[in-house]
């Protein structure tokens, strides 16, 4: 297990003028939720989630040497255009990962980034856009020090990628990723994620995510205000230790392809997510009508069909359904004619289990 120390670097032993690399990164939905956290984006609580193989974010960095100089200098393009509302969080970004990376005021950078799902969406594009910057500094370093393994640079590349966003570091590599230092899972850590260790059943293979797209607006209360809400929270204590809890039973419901446990797992920890956020003080909603009307048709299609098909919540309005891919037909057509309609424009996008990010 590497250590935050562990990641800055020594002296460089190429020098490279300029260039470019490109990377695309998933988005990923929590199963256990993170929820709260200390300093320098450490978790409060261990996560899990699955990776997601179509909402993703590509990113090209061209970086070009120049004098060394007190500022960072970079431009920032979304979807071929300039974005200067986005430039204040990468600033952030670098401010924080400039120890790990000490050649970040050598270069100007152009970041030109662009996501596969519609923008404003209400996907947050957060984890999956600092994942794929994450992965081009670190193929920038690698140039710098090609002697870097395979293991440091993917476990560096979420580290940093935390560091701009927590789940930002589930992004990275795997398909299941458990991020947050849990004792019955060996590697676990609090600084990055890694793939699930552990046997994962075959029903978990190609596990389907359509997402229901209830709210495309901005949330009302961004998840870092709602994280720091945790701090004085009258249940914190016991919802990290819930999630402790349900992260060792998923352990073995991976190995045995449980889906009953596993649904009721995945449900609760939703349901407990928007719970903390209602019980907070100030307090708020983020779930919409629509939410609700969605999760009742699903548990009444279960009930009646015996179909396993479960929902998760995002800290948003949104609705992600998850099921495996041998039941694909008949809740894709469940979709179509009972929940679309709660869907705002009629939108949702097809997903399933990826394997991380990806040099393009």
């Amino acid at each position: 297990m590497f250590q935050a120390s562990d990641f800055i670097p020594s002296k460089y032993k190429n020098f490279i003028g300029s260039g470019s690399f490109e990377w695309s990164a998933p988005s990923n939905i929590a199963l256990v939720k993170y929820w709260g956290k200390k300093e320098n984006q450490i978790p409060a609580n261990p996560s899990v989630s699955f990776t997601l193989k179509n909402c993703k974010t590509i990113t090209k960095l061209a970086y070009a040497k120049r004098e060394k100089d007190t500022n960072f200098s970079f431009d920032l393009l979304f979807e071929g255009k300039p974005k200067e509302d986005f430039k204040p969080k990468i600033l952030k970004f670098l401010e924080r990962i400039e120890l790990y990376l000490p050649f970040l005021k050598d270069y100007h950078f152009t970041i030109d980034t662009q996501n596969t799902f519609p923008h404003s969406s209400g996907i947050a594009s957060s984890a999956s856009g600092m994942a794929a910057l994450a992965m081009n500094f670190m193929s920038l370093e690698k140039e710098l020090n090609p002697e870097m393994t395979d293991t440091y640079f993917y476990e560096k590349a979420s580290f940093l990628a935390r560091l701009g966003s927590g789940s930002a570091c589930r992004s990275v590599k795997g398909s299941v990723v458990v991020w947050g230092k849990q004792e019955n899972i060996k590697g676990s850590s609090d600084l990055y994620g890694i793939a699930f260790p552990n046997t994962i059943h075959e029903i978990f293979n190609n596990y389907q995510d359509t997402i229901l797209l209830v709210d495309k607006g901005e949330k009302q209360v961004s998840s870092t205000i709602g994280h720091d809400l945790m701090y004085n929270h009258p249940f914190a204590e016991k919802r990290f230790a819930q999630a402790h809890k349900n992260l060792d039973e998923l352990i073995s419901i991976f190995e045995n392809g449980n889906l009953d446990h596993f649904m009721k797992i995945v449900e609760s920890e939703a349901l407990t997510l928007h719970a903390m956020m209602m019980t907070s003080m100030p307090y708020f909603i983020l779930m919409k009508p629509k939410t609700l009307e969605i999760i009742n048709a699903i548990w009444k299609f279960r009930n009646a069909t015996q179909i396993p098909v479960c929902f998760t919540l995002d800290a948003g309005a949104n609705v992600h359904v998850l099921y495996p891919e041998n039941v694909k037909v008949p809740v894709l057509q469940f979709i179509k004619d009972e929940l679309v309609g709660f869907c705002q424009n009629g939108q949702y996008i097809c997903d399933e289990i990826g394997e991380g990010s990806f040099a393009k």
